[in-house]
């Protein structure tokens, strides 16, 4: 029987490109609170590997990996088009 791993992969908006071979992506969630039912947006921010070229505001798919430095173990799967989300 094979062993698979379940990989987390999420979907963020690059926020930084400052920095060689790494970018800033910003993951945003929602939850309702549990006693009030009111709607909370929830923004965690991500430092993440890639080789690929980004630009500010892009979509990007992020998934878990290897650690690459001291803060940085995630890295760029593929730029996701803003409309297919």
């Amino acid at each position: 029987m094979e062993k698979t791993k379940n990989i987390k992969q999420l979907v963020g908006t690059v926020v930084s490109t400052k920095m060689q071979k790494t970018v800033k992506v910003s993951v945003e969630r929602s939850i309702r609170h549990p006693r009030y039912h009111k709607i909370l947006r929830r923004v965690r921010n991500f430092l993440v590997h890639t080789d690929i070229e980004l630009n500010e505001g892009d979509k990007v798919l992020i998934a878990e990996s290897k650690p690459y430095s001291k803060l940085v173990s995630w890295v760029v799967i593929k730029k996701v088009d803003a409309t297919a989300i």
